[in-house]
C-alpha cells in the first residue's frame, strides 16, 4: 500500500511539472516581438509624410485643386501645399528664399529669370501649357463690347487688368492695348489687380465694367461673360512653364510630381479647364 501510494503521488507530481513546462513554453512563444524584430519586418514604422510646396500661377487654382485630390490618393505619403499668386510675386518669393519645390509660372520670363539665377536648372523645366487672353464684362452688362476700341466708350468707366509688372495677364493686356494704340487713351480707366483672380472678382462684383483675364478664369465664373478674345498676335504667347527648384529638399518627390503633371491624364484635366497643350 505504501509503495502504491508513493507511485501514484510520484506520477501526479510529474504531470504537474509537465503542465507547468508547457505553460512556460506557450508564454515564451506568445511574447511580443522586440522592436528590432518588428523593424526588420518593415511593417511597424509609419512612412513619413513629405510636404511638397507648389508655387503656381493663380489662374491654375481650379485645375490644380482637382489634380491635388487625385495625386494624394495615389501617393498617400505626399502632401501637396499650393501657394497661388501672381507669377512675378512668386518669382520674387523664390529669389528671397521662400520654401518651394515646384514652380509653375504663367509667363516664360519669370521661369527664365530663375534659370538665369541658377535657382532652377535649365534641364529641370519645360513649357507645360498655354492660355489665351480674353476681355470680360459682367454677365448682366448691356455694354456693347466686342473689341479693344469699344473700351473707349463713355459707358465703360473702369477696365481691370493685372499689375503689368508682376501679373503676366496684365503684361499681355498692356501689350495688346499698346499694339492697338489704346494704352494711353485707356490708362485713366484702368484698375489694377494683384493677380488675375482679383481682376475677375472686380468684374464679377461690378467694380469694373470690363477686364482682361485668361480664358480659363472666365470659364470658372457664371457672373461674367466673354466679350471678345484678344488677338493672339497682339501679345506674347501665354505659356506656362513648370520647373523644379534647385534647392528642393525632396528631389525624388518633386521629380515624380513634375513628371506627373506631364502625363496624358493630367493634361486632360488642364484641357477641361480651358488650357491648351503646346505641340
Amino acid at each position: 500500500m505504501s509503495l502504491g501510494m508513493a507511485l501514484v503521488l510520484t506520477g501526479c507530481g510529474a504531470g504537474a511539472d509537465s503542465a507547468d513546462s508547457s505553460t512556460a513554453v506557450e508564454t515564451v512563444s506568445s511574447a511580443p516581438a522586440t522592436s528590432g524584430e518588428a523593424n526588420s519586418a518593415g511593417n511597424t514604422e509609419p512612412q513619413e509624410t513629405v510636404e511638397l510646396t507648389i508655387s503656381a500661377a493663380a489662374s491654375l487654382t481650379d485645375a490644380m485643386k482637382e489634380i491635388e485630390t487625385g495625386y494624394e490618393l495615389a501617393h498617400p505619403s505626399v502632401e501637396l501645399n499650393f501657394n497661388f499668386g501672381a507669377s512675378g510675386a512668386l518669382q520674387q518669393q523664390i529669389e528671397q528664399g521662400a520654401p518651394a519645390d515646384i514652380f509653375v509660372s504663367a509667363a516664360t520670363k519669370n521661369m527664365n529669370a530663375l534659370v538665369d539665377e541658377n535657382l532652377i536648372a535649365a534641364a529641370d523645366q519645360k513649357n507645360l501649357l498655354q492660355n489665351s487672353l480674353v476681355a470680360i464684362i459682367p454677365a448682366g452688362s448691356e455694354n456693347a463690347v466686342s473689341s479693344e476700341q469699344d473700351l473707349t466708350a463713355d459707358t465703360v468707366k473702369t477696365v481691370a487688368i493685372g499689375i503689368p509688372e508682376s501679373v503676366p495677364a496684365g503684361t499681355y493686356a498692356k501689350e495688346a492695348l499698346t499694339n492697338a494704340n489704346l494704352w494711353d487713351q485707356l490708362e485713366n480707366k484702368l484698375v489694377q489687380g494683384k493677380d488675375v483672380r482679383q481682376v475677375l472678382q472686380y468684374v464679377e462684383t461690378g467694380n469694373a465694367d470690363a477686364g482682361f483675364v485668361y480664358k480659363t478664369d472666365a470659364l470658372t465664373s457664371d457672373q461674367v461673360k466673354i466679350a471678345f478674345e484678344v488677338d493672339k498676335n497682339s501679345y506674347t504667347p501665354a505659356n506656362y512653364p513648370v520647373g523644379i527648384i534647385e534647392g528642393t529638399k525632396h528631389r525624388t518627390e518633386a521629380e515624380q510630381f513634375y513628371a506627373y503633371l506631364q502625363t496624358p491624364e493630367v493634361l486632360d484635366v488642364f484641357a477641361k479647364y480651358g488650357f491648351s497643350i503646346p505641340e
